[in-house]
């Protein structure tokens, strides 16, 4: 199978699978963190060199009540206190990257696992595992735009190019996306997610919620992936 290297997933769909079950909010997004778990896994044996995984916005962390976010919060801080005893991580030497406006609406504990498992693996060079959290691609592009002036004030012949572009990006050290995977069955974007390194991308739309996204539907987008034809504009 042709595997994409660099694979991007928006698991959407929690809240509306704890609807349609009559269950509150929360067991939708227990179980979609446990999906979470399961298609990392997969991509892990699978050998997909870059994984990234959208985790929430600012607005769905200002938007969203009190409660909601709360557990979404308790959700997180398990994921990644997982990740840093995971034997995988580090037998696989596994880069774990946290990209987004996290530090400054996570609260003390939360950042300070979040930022343990960063650096913990910052020096991994297997493969690549990213959650967008408290993400915009707006912010990251209007970042890169604010990098890319300062550079031009105190160098006025920087040439301007796509090098330096995804040199300043949040993202500079990921290649560009292969393949977006996005559930739920509302085949539209959220907050200009990684807007500059999805130029090329293959689109996979999938009515399945996230909680019954399982590793069986993951390896299904990617062979929707491996039997299409790339044309890159030609």
């Amino acid at each position: 199978m042709n595997l994409p290297e660099h694979v991007v997933i928006i698991p959407d769909g929690n809240r509306r699978w704890a609807k349609e079950k009559s269950r509150p909010f929360y067991f939708g997004h227990r179980e979609g963190a446990k999906r979470v778990e399961e298609v990392i896994k997969s991509a892990f044996d699978l050998k997909i060199h870059c994984l990234t995984v959208w985790g929430c916005s600012v607005n769905n962390l200002k938007d969203r009540g009190e409660i909601e976010v709360s557990f979404l919060f308790r959700l997180f801080e398990k994921m990644f206190s997982k990740l840093i005893h995971s034997k995988t991580v580090f037998r696989e030497k596994v880069k774990v990257d946290v990209l987004g406006k996290w530090r400054e609406v996570f609260p003390r504990n939360l950042k300070k696992i979040t930022e343990k498992v960063v650096e913990k693996t910052k020096n991994h060079d297997g493969s690549h595992l990213t959650f967008l959290m408290a993400y915009s691609g707006t912010d990251e592009m209007m970042k890169t735009v604010e990098s890319i002036s300062n550079l031009k004030a105190e160098n006025p012949k920087l040439a301007v190019n796509e090098k330096l572009i995804k040199e300043n990006l949040w993202t500079r050290e990921l290649p560009p996306v292969d393949l977006v995977i996005r559930t739920g069955g509302e085949p539209h974007w959220s907050a200009g997610l990684m807007m500059w390194d999805i130029a090329e991308a293959q689109f996979y739309f999938t009515r399945v919620l996230w909680p019954d996204f399982s590793a069986e539907e993951f390896k299904k987008a990617l062979n929707y992936y491996s039997k299409t034809e790339r044309r890159f504009g030609k």
